[in-house]
């Protein structure tokens, strides 16, 4: 889900469909080529024979990797990543807020893509500067402690096409003239990405983790899985891809990211092999896949099983059933089974797409959820070396509704063994029990010993471990899950969690007899060698200790308070209590947090040293106290006052947006739409010259065509058929008479209607004016087809003067101003279209409001047409301390089918179109909104009908809750005011 892109509206879900169904139609090909490649493997119960690029072949010896992970400078590492793309959030001092927020669940990599659609808007004009340049962001990374996935189609992916959900799929839209297929060996496509992949290769060399930088992978290409038509799959033109960046001076590892696990481009393959193979993985109907591993073995068994696009969130179609309803969906239950599951096929390298909600809070279940998992992971080097099994009922389990898979740790290495257990119908809500059979150093065990059965409640998953090692002291078994362990000084500390409504049971190793301190509501046995405890789950936390050795036991929704700040790379505290804790630092005897707070909260440190003498929360001294050896204080929270405006209240002025419907409007500046032939590969021409925009570089944003015409005085009907992608809509006018709309709804990408056409007098003149929304373009996912070149604009018209006969009509078009010459460099190429307002540039701050009129949109005018609103929005919210989360938000709209952009501060950052949603809340950050100081909001309203209802708008400016916060001070954006534009029509 994460942070929504300012730029565009979401992708046209026509496009999301055609996904969906490929990569359906993929799982099924890829058993059958799974099975054709690897027959002979399996008759003969041997390996494939893969020809394997290695380590031999790197550029470099800082990362390196083997069949069971990375090697980061010679430390095998487990990366746990979350996608985050920058230009989502164009406030370049909240990126760090991001990376501490990711590092703060025990992430340590972050994957990102580059949009080359905001870095070159036109052909050889390639721009990084202002919100769009990326050394703040590999600065932020490298403060935050975050290595980065680089991909050059999507994950960093710097890559040509990175489909992201989002127009094109990241391609600047002058592709559409592009002769030949995108994503092939055409000669016309490759030319035109060479100098996007030179320049955007030299920025990220720069930051590669060779130069100091936080870069540790590179994706060359996102999803080259399926192609048609077309030579598929090229090895000749991914080996292209992958020269483009080698020249530009990349050493890193180069990662793929196959949609489907077909072993595209594996080591092995030939020309155009990537040294790491990876895929996002898919989700069967039925169950939870158990062969994962198998399958990767089969097809790349020399590199880390890698997942580099598993699915974190989603983002919302037009129509869709809204933000919080996925979210909900897609849970911390959602987390528990399918991150398990990859957990259970030996997934070393795991990256979720998206990270973070789009308001930057970290208020869902499913955040804390993720830094159980991570926080585990991290304490559990066996893990990574561990050797991953089938997924079995009967074997560990005694009931078939539970299956387990294990993980048998390393014997050489002396590691434990990882049990990962989970319902056989992993969607199934009801609880199961069972009792375990685990191999253990002491022999098989059957557990639980001390009480009768263990539960597993509907959708979830946990990991048992054997023989886990805890900084030198052994548990036998666990059927609580692991949060993390430290060795603070003399006495080490463990601390394990469980879900509500659990038994659970733990086995430690002793060496020697040892006081033990035991709550009375836990069970315990100790023998010479062993101390076993049984519990059930409270929400009261308990300590268990066996001389130097301390159990916290935890239920699951405590643990979630619980934070591992690393000190260093070998030390870490324990911290509980805070909404966040972002850092933590030991300088002699001062221990300082930095941290976030929604609530009066006390705070608990374990692991402190005996000789701190001062705390520092957020820069400022706090006294504390020592209990139980904890280091304590309490923080106080009061909400600050918020004084926020009532939009309905300001000083709203207003201009006519739409003045092209009036016959005399001169539209001599237009563009002629006298093309008599397009490149466009996807579609052909049904007009006498192309009325597609995108060739005549109008790429983005509200398209605007008047037709001229001669009457013949016959004319009865006016047929048109428009595209502009799903969810869009069209209003027709005559002179100045509204004709009517396609009004749009949440799957229609084009459209054709006919409009009944007034008397006309023969030999006049006359002009249609057509407004077309243009909501993106679509992704181009499969070579071959072109989809993203489906145009936008108009398709087919006409204008009919007898059943045979027709009248002829000459067009001309606009969208944004410039066209691909955009104007306003520091928002990008992709903020404004071709309304006139926006032309004007009134979006902009201070706009020339003496030629407006007084003129709200909360009583906007009725008729059709577009209004364009402006007004000042002071601000004054005390966001030195605290992180305020603010959203416009559009809670009704009557009188008629209406399209709404809004702008703060020059930037649009939403489209609301109430009679299709789902979206109503648009969440704009601080550095956007400056808010300390004057804003301005421009909203430019689009009545598409002719309603005999009042017009109402329900327009807010809504708080989250404040946060009190230990983040670094927020730097406003530029956003340049208005001034006259020259040559604006």
């Amino acid at each position: 889900m994460g942070l929504v892109e300012p730029f565009q509206p979401p992708a046209s879900s026509a496009r999301v469909n055609l996904r969906a169904y490929i990569t359906r139609l993929l799982l099924g090909l890829a058993v059958l080529c799974w099975v054709i490649r690897n027959y002979n493997a399996w008759a003969t119960n041997e390996a494939p024979r893969i020809l394997i690029k290695d380590n031999a072949t790197s550029l470099q010896d800082i990362v390196t990797w083997d069949k069971h992970s990375l090697y980061i400078r010679g430390e095998r590492m487990m990366i746990m990543s979350g996608e985050f793309h920058p230009w989502r959030l164009p406030v370049p001092s909240l990126w760090l807020d991001i990376f501490q927020k990711i590092r703060a669940t025990g992430f340590n990599c972050v994957s990102f893509y580059s949009n080359w659609a905001l870095l070159e808007g036109k052909p050889g004009n390639f721009s990084a500067e202002g919100v769009f340049a990326y050394d703040q962001f590999f600065e932020a990374a490298t403060k935050a402690g975050i290595y980065l996935i680089a991909v050059t189609e999507p994950r960093k992916r710097p890559g040509p096409y990175i489909n992201a959900e989002v127009s094109f799929g990241g391609f600047p839209g002058w592709l559409q003239r592009v002769k030949g297929h995108l994503r092939t060996l055409d000669e016309d496509y490759l030319a035109a990405t060479d100098n996007y992949a030179a320049k955007i290769g030299a920025i990220i060399a720069r930051a590669q983790i060779t130069n100091g930088g936080p870069v540790i992978l590179y994706q060359p290409e996102n999803e080259y899985t399926v192609g048609v038509s077309v030579p598929f799959p090229d090895g000749r033109y991914m080996q292209y891809v992958e020269d483009q960046a080698r020249d530009a001076g990349i050493v890193v590892p180069l990662i793929s990211n196959d949609a489907a696990a077909l072993g595209r481009n594996a080591p092995g393959t030939g020309l155009g092999e990537v040294n790491i193979y990876a895929n996002p993985s898919a989700w069967p109907p039925l169950a939870l896949s158990g062969t994962y591993h198998q399958t990767h073995q089969l097809q790349s068994p020399s590199t880390p099983f890698s997942l580099v696009e598993f699915q974190g969130g989603a983002y919302d179609p037009w129509g869709g059933p809204g933000f919080e309803k996925c979210a909900a969906f897609i849970n911390s239950e959602f987390e528990r089974l399918f991150y398990k599951n990859n957990i259970a096929a030996g997934a070393s390298i795991h990256n979720i797409y998206m990270a973070i909600s789009e308001d930057r809070s970290v208020t869902r279940e499913k955040y804390s959820e993720l830094k159980l998992q991570a926080e585990w992971l991290k304490v559990s080097p066996g893990y990574l070396t561990a050797e991953p099994g089938a997924a079995l009922i009967w074997t560990y389990a005694d009931n078939a509704a539970i299956t387990v898979t294990r993980l048998a740790g390393n014997s050489t290495l002396n590691n434990g063994s990882f049990f990962i257990v989970r319902h056989s119908d992993y969607s199934s809500t009801s609880s199961d029990t069972y009792r375990m059979k685990l191999p253990t150093s002491e022999g098989e065990i059957s557990i639980p010993t001390l009480f009768g059965v263990l539960t597993l409640r509907g959708r979830d998953s946990k990991i048992m471990v054997t023989d886990y090692d805890v900084r030198g002291t052994r548990l036998l078994y666990s059927t609580a899950e692991i949060l993390t362990h430290h060795k603070f000084e003399d006495t080490t500390v463990l601390v394990v969690y469980s879900g509500p409504y659990e038994g659970n049971e733990l086995a430690v190793k002793i060496r020697s007899a040892s006081p033990i301190t035991v709550d009375p509501t836990i069970k315990a046995n100790v023998t010479e060698n062993l101390v076993t405890l049984a519990w059930s789950t409270h929400a009261e936390r308990r300590i268990v200790r066996i001389g130097k050795f301390h159990i916290y036991i935890l239920d699951r929704n405590s643990a979630y308070n619980y934070w591992i700040p690393e000190i260093s790379k070998s030390v870490s505290l324990i911290v509980n209590g805070p909404y966040l804790v972002r850092s933590a630092a030991i300088d002699k005897q001062v221990l300082s947090l930095s941290a976030d707070f929604n609530k009066s909260t006390t705070i608990e440190v374990i692991g402190a040293p005996q000789n701190t003498t001062a705390l520092v929360v957020n820069g400022k001294n706090t006294s504390f106290r020592i209990e139980d050896g904890r280091l304590v204080t309490d923080i106080l929270y009061s909400a600050p006052p918020l004084s926020l405006p009532l939009l309905s209240e300001l000083p709203w002025t207003y201009v006519n947006s739409l003045p092209e419907i009036q016959p005399d409007y001169d539209d001599s500046l237009w563009v002629a739409a006298d093309h008599q032939s397009t490149n466009n590969s996807y579609q052909s021409l049904h007009t006498p010259t192309s009325l597609f925009a995108g060739d005549y570089g109008f790429n983005a944003g509200v398209l605007l065509f008047r037709g001229h015409f001669t009457a013949k005085g016959t004319e009865k009907s006016f047929h048109i058929k428009t595209q502009g992608g799903t969810a869009y809509g069209h209003s027709v006018w005559l002179n100045g008479t509204f004709l009517g709309s396609w009004i749009g709804d949440s799957s229609s990408a084009s459209r054709g209607e006919t409009y009944k056409v007034p008397d006309l007098a023969e030999g006049m003149p006359y002009v249609f004016t057509v407004v077309v929304d243009h909501m993106g373009l679509d992704g181009n996912y499969v070579p071959g087809i072109d989809t993203g070149k489906a145009p936008r604009g108009i398709l087919n018209y006409r204008l009919s003067s007898s059943l045979i006969n027709t009248t002829p009509i000459t067009w001309k078009l606009t969208g944004n101003l410039g066209g691909e010459d955009y104007l306003d460099r520091a928002r990008g190429p992709l903020n404004e279209g071709g309304v006139y307002a926006e032309r004007q540039g009134y979006h902009l701050p201070r706009p020339p409001i003496e030629k407006f009129a007084r003129g709200s949109p909360f009583s906007a005018p009725s008729e059709p047409g577009v209004s364009f609103f402006a007004a000042p929005l002071p601000l004054d919210l005390p966001s030195d301390t605290y992180d305020i989360p603010l959203a416009f938000s559009f809670r009704s709209v009557a009188g008629g089918a209406a399209r709404i952009q809004l702008y703060v501060n020059g930037w649009q950052f939403g489209k609301f179109v109430g009679h299709i949603g789902p979206q109503t809340s648009f969440p704009v950050p601080e550095g956007i909104l400056d808010y300390g100081g004057e804003n301005w909001i421009g909203l430019a309203v689009w009545r598409m009908e002719d309603s005999a209802d009042a017009p109402v708008l329900d327009f807010r400016l809504e708080a989250g809750v404040p946060v009190l916060t230990g983040r670094e001070p927020v730097v406003l954006v530029e956003s340049p005011a208005w001034s006259p534009r020259e040559g604006a029509y």
